[in-house]
């Protein structure tokens, strides 16, 4: 890290209640998180979105999700949070706004960590009450500023000229956090967030200037996939290359599988996750002899779920396959109705392509 920045101290979320413990900040490894993308008020014990809500998290637990967060609107919500918790390893975050009591009945549970924004849960009186509550329970809080939510004076201050939007959510997270430490806590990460991908960079970089409390980071509101993980790294890898940021969300409008994969691709560009599958495959071109968009889309998820490190690479026609992908420790490729299996660029089989996933299987499971 840059002599400018402060290295972020640890935070400690889970390891109780059968939840997976997970060390946020100082030299552990950067955390990938999700948002569910429903509402969750008819989750009951006995329901049958219940068994959907966990086969969903025990799959973005398995392509590299650590943490998911769930939004918690009303009374309802809170409580189906708690039964969610009460089935899964994974640590769930409450996103809480506006009503601190949602807060403290999704800590009656297990839910581990509590999102709030300071900026609109209330009186100084109310963040205590979480506060305290957090305290008694061990749970974590992410304190979670945006722009839409800065303070009065502050704002004017925007609007005049005087500061830039950057520096008045630093400087608000800076607020908030010296509240936090007033009341004699210190298990909390912060978050400011901006869709501009500029503002993002700026203000965590200010608040890394004067805190070492560990950052979440995140461009908010990025938009549809392709602009959102345009967005997201070029943040996020200007950010982790200073040193900044000890857990991260990839915000799009798109399915939460996306924002763990893109999560983890950038972390792993970055020299910041290790090990694992890596994917290689051609963009396809005319020569297409064999359909690696849906082979790709087919085997993504069952790859990045393996504890195998591992390069795959899937190639479009024969032409090409076996001596661009030479480095890979399995590679497929075809032409017509037939496909070819290589290990390190050397052909190993010449298959019939209805059998390329019965073959291909049966050749990363020798791997």
């Amino acid at each position: 890290m840059s002599g400018i920045f402060k290295s972020p101290r640890v935070v400690s979320i889970g390891g109780a209640n059968g939840i997976r413990k997970i060390l946020i900040g100082g030299n552990n490894p950067v955390t990938v998180q999700t948002m569910w993308k429903d509402g969750i008020t008819d989750v009951t014990e006995e329901s049958e979105k219940l068994q959907k809500i966990l086969k969903e998290i025990n799959n973005l637990k398995s392509i590299g999700c650590d943490i998911i967060r769930f939004a918690v609107p009303d009374m309802e919500s809170a409580k189906a949070l708690c039964i969610i918790q009460s089935h899964t390893d994974v640590p769930l975050v409450a996103d809480i706004h506006f009503d601190y009591k949602l807060a403290l009945e999704c800590l009656k549970g297990t839910v581990p960590v509590i999102r709030i924004n300071p900026g609109n849960i209330g009186s100084e009186d109310r963040v205590k009450a979480v506060v305290d509550a957090c305290k008694e329970k061990g749970a974590a809080i992410r304190i979670g500023v945006n722009t839409g939510s800065l303070p009065k004076d502050l704002e004017e201050l925007v609007e005049s000229g005087k500061i830039s939007r950057a520096k008045a959510l630093a400087d608000t997270a800076l607020r908030e956090a010296e509240v936090f430490e007033k009341l004699g806590f210190e298990n909390y990460v912060v978050s400011m967030k901006a869709s501009s991908v500029e503002e993002t960079i700026e203000a965590n970089e200010e608040f890394a200037k004067e805190s070492d409390v560990p950052l979440h980071i995140g461009v908010t509101e990025a938009g549809p996939l392709i602009t959102g993980i345009v967005k997201s790294t070029m943040a996020f890898t200007h950010l982790l290359k200073e040193g900044i940021g000890s857990t991260i969300r990839v915000s799009l409008s798109a399915a939460p599988e996306n924002e763990v994969i893109t999560g983890r691709e950038i972390l792993h560009e970055c020299g910041l996750r290790k090990g694992g599958v890596t994917i290689v495959s051609c963009p396809r071109c005319g020569r297409l002899g064999f359909d690696v968009h849906s082979f790709v889309a087919k085997w993504q998820n069952t790859l990045l779920s393996m504890d195998k490190e591992i390069t795959v690479a899937v190639m479009g026609c024969v032409v090409n396959g076996p001596g661009e992908g030479k480095h890979a420790d399995l590679g497929i490729a075809g032409g017509k109705d037939k496909c070819i299996i290589f290990k390190k660029g050397k052909i190993v089989r010449t298959i019939n392509a209805k059998d390329a996933d019965k073959v291909f299987e049966e050749e990363l499971n020798s791997l």
